[in-house]
């Protein structure tokens, strides 16, 4: 009976089988949770080669064909011009229709693409080469003239400087714009108003590089004074029916005079 009662207590006991129950009791399901079955479709990996399978990687390209690509007739010619079709002298946009139109042609032929870009980037550097070559021949002739000239010709030029094209640019704005004013208003009062403001900007300009306000006074008023006498010399040489009849032979002077007034305050040292 004892050996009974021992076997009953080590046997497990049996675990319950759960089946699906319908119905809830106090609000919780009797029912073991259900796990999502997730369809996972079949995993590959593949790697394409371009060019077939057993020949991918170099022998791949080797195979590949241009039976049915146009080829450019003159890619192996080494002359860029022959081979783009241009001559010697012709301009760089007609160089760049000439390859556009070529590209266009003959895409897809990779020989015939390189080709015809080869010989543009040819063209274009060459002619890169020929206009600096052409600049730095020119500031030597005119350094060479300068040194063969003679001492006065060297202390004469050693009073004038050319400035940066943004610097001449702004002041040939504000000179033209003095004397539209000028024109504006001529047939009310004379230019006078305009003559100050310019004689004014003029100094205000020539001290910002001399550094000496009483120099450039001096100059500014000589340059105004010297404009307005050969002014007064041209403009009676002049045809009439040139000159509109409202323009008075005062604002003609005044006129003469913003220029010299521009090219003073800004070639002048």
């Amino acid at each position: 009976m004892q050996a009974t009662a021992a076997l009953f207590l080590v046997r497990p006991l049996p675990r319950p089988h759960y089946r699906c129950l319908h119905g809830l009791r106090g609000g919780v399901s009797l029912a073991p949770p259900r796990r999502r079955l997730v369809a996972r479709g079949p995993r590959c990996s593949m790697s394409l080669s371009i060019g077939g399978g057993a020949g991918a990687g170099a022998g791949g390209d080797r195979g590949f064909s241009y039976d049915h690509v146009p080829v450019f007739p003159r890619y192996r010619i080494r002359d860029p011009y022959k081979l783009l079709g241009v001559d010697r002298d012709a301009a760089e946009e007609e160089i760049r229709s000439a390859r556009n139109f070529l590209i266009q042609q003959y895409a897809g032929h990779e020989p015939s693409e390189e080709a015809i870009e080869g010989a543009y980037e040819k063209i274009i550097m060459k002619s890169y080469q020929q206009r600096k070559k052409t600049k730095i021949n020119l500031k030597t002739k005119l350094k060479k003239r300068v040194e063969e000239s003679p001492s006065w010709v060297k202390a004469l030029l050693g009073y004038f400087e050319v400035p940066q094209m943004d610097i001449i640019s702004r002041r040939l704005f504000f000179f033209a714009f003095i004397a539209g004013w000028s024109i504006a208003t001529s047939a009310e009062n004379g230019p006078a108003f305009q003559l100050a403001i310019s004689l004014f900007s003029c100094i205000y300009f020539l001290n910002d590089k001399m550094k000496n306000l009483m120099r450039a006074s001096t100059t500014g008023f000589g340059v105004l004074v010297g404009g307005w006498i050969i002014g007064s010399l041209l403009v009676p040489l002049i045809p009439t029916f040139i000159i509109p009849p409202s323009w008075s032979l005062e604002l003609l002077t005044s006129l003469v005079a913003y220029v010299f007034l521009f090219l003073g305050c800004t070639f002048l040292k």
